[in-house]
């Protein structure tokens, strides 16, 4: 399967700091790949690089074959590379449909004035919802009273929308409840299935092995390697995210099991 999107020896320099030091990475529609990497990794430099937030210093990226270069998120967006990050970009506050909708509002004319078009927007969002699997009370529901997973499900339900082909997950994961988890998982199987190409980053190798398709590890910046689901174990891949020979040294020398 040709990759839809594709990094080439990637690096990214911050003066004499390598945060990325030639990575490769791909990824194809309808695939979920898992790139995992523990704390200071360089996972979050290669999320914004991917998403057009920091230009390579190097290296090439191509969408389906196409070589591609960002001079800021917005064009990321317009070759359909959505971001879900941690903190969401919601405001607790607005109602559901409003923060679906925000930054895309829809408009009716009304005597020459455009206005907020509430129900275009209250009905989408509760279709789009639904096909996520959250039946939500209402529209008009504040953000801030849903579930963490339920608002996770809000963000990547309203990229999907806008034309993702491309959805990268920044720890979708993190700080959730075991039952919040699986709605998020369940929802990234959806959102695959749906032919939607799907990065997933994370630390957790439960996490990544139930949704993932392939598994990259990143260590200081550089791929450590990558397989596909059945050729390697949970135990290979947290190894490889702990740097293996480091640990098998340390287990060594305290003459026992870390």
């Amino acid at each position: 399967m040709s990759p839809l999107f594709e990094m080439q020896n990637v690096e990214k320099h911050f003066g004499t700091v390598i945060a990325l030091g030639g990575v490769n990475f791909s990824v194809s529609a309808g695939e979920c790949h898992c790139l995992l990497g523990d704390n200071g990794a360089g996972k979050s430099t290669l999320i914004k690089t991917m998403s057009g937030v920091h230009p390579p210093t190097s290296g090439q990226l191509f969408m389906r074959g196409e070589r591609l270069t960002f001079r800021d998120p917005r064009e990321a967006m317009g070759h359909g590379i959505a971001t879900v990050y941690q903190d969401l970009a919601m405001i607790p506050l607005m109602s559901v449909s409003r923060n679906f909708f925000m930054g895309n509002e829809p408009v009716k004319n009304i005597l020459g004035i455009n206005l907020f078009d509430h129900d275009f927007a209250d009905r989408v969002t509760m279709e789009e919802m639904r096909k996520m699997g959250i039946n939500l009370r209402g529209p008009h529901q504040a953000v801030g009273t849903l579930s963490g997973g339920e608002r996770q499900t809000v963000a990547i339900a309203r990229a999907v929308y806008f034309g993702a082909k491309v959805l990268i997950l920044d720890e979708p994961t993190s700080a959730l409840g075991v039952r919040q988890t699986a709605n998020v998982l369940a929802t990234v199987d959806r959102v695959r299935q749906a032919g939607i190409a799907v990065v997933f980053i994370t630390h957790n190798v439960r996490h990544a092995l139930a949704v993932g398709d392939r598994f990259t590890v990143l260590n200081r910046g550089k791929t450590m390697g990558t397989a596909k689901k059945g050729e390697i174990t949970p135990e290979e891949l947290q190894d490889l995210m702990a740097g293996g020979q480091q640990l098998a040294e340390l287990e060594s020398s305290l003459g026992g099991t870390v």
